[in-house]
């Protein structure tokens, strides 16, 4: 299960792994927290209204979870821009529902410094993390599901060379937020804990890119790159393990579901 906040997060943030879990029959969830109704549309000449531009990139990201092989999209419906002023008791518990009902035994989400310091981002690592916590409190909600507890929880996150070639593609990532300019955040190459290889999905990942068309400013880049690029960009994806109930240590993990497989090689979610 991917716990974000906009369409395009997953596509640009774990597609590569959601499509990966998907070609092993894993099954897989997206909860997106908004529409991105204040997002691009296009080259923002003629911009319809927020609700309008919602609808819009809702569909684009329903394309984008079918080329992903996502089984299940959840959209919640907060503000584009305005998460992290959301009820925090609400929205822990409206995403603690969907885990119990859903049962995840893997969680993605963004990581604390929302990867370049976008409040939305931000926001919802805390709301998926805090989640996570009461889902698993049988003193939680009692109306919402049986408890459940996430086996392992993972931060996407991302070494320097991988930074340096993603905004060499598509542009230089910034937030200015309260008059302070925010970067990009590199995590330290050993402090990574998983490396998932996915070149054979990152045909699958260039597609559900291409789905979010009203982005195609930002993303123009990318249809001038080779293959090979494309490779560079999509073709592995760097997580930080924050907690696991099954598994440990500093060996480098190459698979999300380390310490879960059966001896069928699989798990069902």
């Amino acid at each position: 299960m991917a716990i974000l906040a906009h369409p395009d997060d997953e596509s640009l943030g774990v597609g590569g792994a959601l499509a990966r879990c998907a070609a092993e029959g894993i099954e897989t969830c997206v909860l997106t927290a908004t529409r991105g109704q204040r997002g691009r549309f296009f080259d923002n000449a003629n911009r319809p209204d927020d609700d309008t531009v919602g609808q819009v990139r809702e569909g684009e990201l329903r394309c984008a979870a079918r080329e992903l092989g996502v089984r299940e999209l959840i959209v919640l419906d907060y503000r584009d821009g305005c998460l992290d002023d959301a009820n925090p008791r609400e929205a822990v518990a409206a995403i603690a529902g969907h885990i119990r009902r859903i049962r995840p035994q893997v969680v993605l989400t963004f990581d604390p410094f929302g990867a370049y310091g976008h409040p939305d981002h931000i926001a919802i690592c805390q709301f998926a993390t805090a989640a996570i916590v009461a889902a698993a409190d049988p003193a939680f909600g009692a109306g919402s599901g049986a408890p459940h507890r996430v086996a392992k929880l993972y931060y996407m996150v991302t070494d320097q060379p991988k930074w340096d070639a993603y905004q060499a593609a598509f542009k230089t990532l910034v937030s200015r937020v309260d008059g302070v300019e925010r970067a990009a955040t590199a995590w330290p190459a050993w402090s990574i804990t998983t490396r998932i290889d996915t070149r054979e999905q990152w045909p699958a990942v260039w597609r559900a890119v291409q789905c979010h068309r009203t982005q195609n400013a930002i993303y123009a880049n990318l249809a001038t790159l080779s293959g090979a690029d494309h490779e560079a960009l999509w073709g592995s994806q760097t997580y930080y393990r924050v907690f696991s109930t099954v598994n440990g240590g500093r060996q480098l993990e190459t698979d999300l579901f380390a310490g879960l497989r059966d001896g069928r090689g699989a798990s069902d979610r």
